[in-house]
């Protein structure tokens, strides 16, 4: 007796006249798209790429050693990656800091006066509910990523000093060599709610060196920081205006 329910199944992807009217119709849904298998592509051997200026531009400092003897044959690329390798180095040793790191009164001992005599140490005391604390903090962490050589810390104010008035806040402290240099309190010596982070590096740099971004060149007198701050500030206006004038000139 013949199997009135086998199926015949024909190779993937065919079909019919009678599909394709009903199709046509709207009566079936578009036909799949038969499965294709991805090209075939060889594993690329990162050994075996040509080495070039680019290539070395995206290895990281233990790659870089690791290439000492591989590059004997190429007097150029040899030259680069020495060049490149003391790039990296005097970029870790600048990028000693760079961020406002939260700390609590347990880690203040520590993190503030027991650095080292050469940092100087920005000491940021806030309270999230009050609007002057996040307005000085993100000019502070521009600061930050600026003068990476000093050390930003910010800490709820009463875990760093019990019943400290919330009128005070925001309040800065500066410290170099385990004592207070600098205290600020409130904005306004830093232009009050219009604050920019130029103007708290030049009221933060008004009596002593305090910032610094590791570029100069072992010159850490105040005379010299705040030459630096100022071309910072003048470059930063400069850019400001022309880029307004590129906007209006697009409108």
């Amino acid at each position: 007796m013949a199997d009135y329910h086998f199926v015949y199944k024909d190779v993937e992807g065919a079909t019919t006249q009678w599909d394709d009217i009903q199709r046509k119709l709207g009566n079936l849904p578009e036909k799949p798209e038969p499965f294709k298998p991805p090209p075939f592509a060889p594993r690329v051997d990162a050994d075996e790429q040509p080495k070039s200026k680019e290539w070395l531009d995206a290895r990281d400092p233990d790659e870089l050693e690791e290439l000492e003897d591989d590059l004997d044959d190429d007097r150029f690329l040899e030259q680069y990656r020495r060049m490149r390798l003391a790039e990296l180095k005097e970029a870790a040793k600048t990028a000693r800091f760079g961020t406002v790191q939260p700390i609590t009164g347990s880690d203040f001992v520590r993190e503030v006066s027991q650095a080292p005599p050469d940092v100087w140490v920005v000491v940021f005391l806030y309270k999230d509910a009050i609007p002057e604390c996040g307005l000085l903090e993100t000019c502070l962490e521009e600061l930050a990523t600026k003068y990476a050589e000093t050390k930003f810390v910010k800490i709820i104010s009463t875990d760093c000093i019990p019943n400290y008035p919330d009128r005070n806040v925001p309040t800065i402290l500066v410290y170099n060599n385990s004592a207070v240099k600098g205290t600020y309190v409130g904005l306004q010596k830093f232009g009050g709610k219009k604050c920019t982070p130029e103007s708290v590096a030049l009221a933060l740099c008004h009596s002593d060196p305090v910032l610094n971004d590791g570029q100069g060149g072992g010159d850490s007198s105040r005379n010299n920081v705040m030459e630096g701050v100022r071309r910072k500030f003048i470059e930063k206006v400069v850019s400001q205006l022309e880029t307004r004038e590129d906007e209006d000139d697009s409108d």
